[in-house]
């Protein structure tokens, strides 16, 4: 993970803890990056993960959907991190999209909202007062409908937890795990994906594989693969 560097924008799986590369996010930590540009469904509940990476003030820009704990909220209304708040199936799509090569789509989620209208405040002052707004959105009416237009939503690195992976990167998930880790992996140029097991080639069968291997880039071993599962998702 050398490769990465200070300033890179990355997406993260998971969400909460459950289907989070914590090994791959400590070892980001453990190379003292910084100035990140983190892209995750949210910033983690605790400190581990992306919650780590918010107590270490390694983030310089959040894109996501829930800013989910106290000190990533004490350093954002302290003007420390931009925030680009995402609705989470939206989020979902605009990596999809940029892993499948569509550039733009139109959605109903967020039309009317202050997300649209250029209303959502994105950076704050030292004092909590915003000071910039995420811009306003195109919108389109389709048969008497408004939708908004968002853009793929593309990353310099993807960091993934897999149930199982084999050595050419052929990843499978557990149940919630599946969420954002897979979108997470297409929508990057480099693909980390830290896995419970790492079996032969042919070790998984085809039906069983939810990520090919020609989106990962590198696998290792988890830690986690020495401990009991902690829960249905993991």
């Amino acid at each position: 993970m050398e490769m990465i560097p200070s300033g890179a924008s990355i997406a993260v799986g998971g969400f909460g803890v459950t289907g989070v590369p914590m090994d791959l996010v400590d070892a980001l930590c453990e190379l003292d990056r910084r100035d990140l540009h983190i892209v995750a469904n949210n910033a983690g509940i605790d400190p581990r993960g992306v919650g780590r990476l918010a107590q270490e003030g390694r983030i310089r820009k959040f894109t996501g959907s829930f800013p989910s704990n106290k000190e990533f909220h004490r350093r954002l209304l302290a003007g420390e991190i931009e925030l680009e708040l995402v609705p989470q199936g939206t989020l979902a799509e605009r990596l999809r999209a940029a892993g499948y090569g569509i550039p733009a789509f139109y959605t109903p989620t967020s039309a009317g909202t202050d997300l649209a209208l250029g209303r959502y405040p994105s950076r704050y002052d030292e004092s909590g007062r915003p000071v910039a707004y995420l811009p306003p959105k195109d919108v389109r009416v389709f048969d008497g409908r408004p939708y908004v237009l968002e853009y793929a939503l593309h990353v310099d690195f993807a960091l993934v937890k897999a149930d199982r992976a084999d050595r050419l990167g052929n990843c499978a998930f557990r149940l919630s795990a599946r969420n954002f880790n897979p979108v997470a992996a297409v929508a990057a140029k480099t693909t980390f994906v830290e896995a419970r097991h790492v079996v032969e080639v042919g070790g998984l069968a085809p039906d069983d594989i939810h990520l090919p291997g020609v989106y990962v880039d590198h696998v290792v071993r988890s830690t986690e693969a020495a401990r009991p599962k902690e829960g249905a998702g993991r």
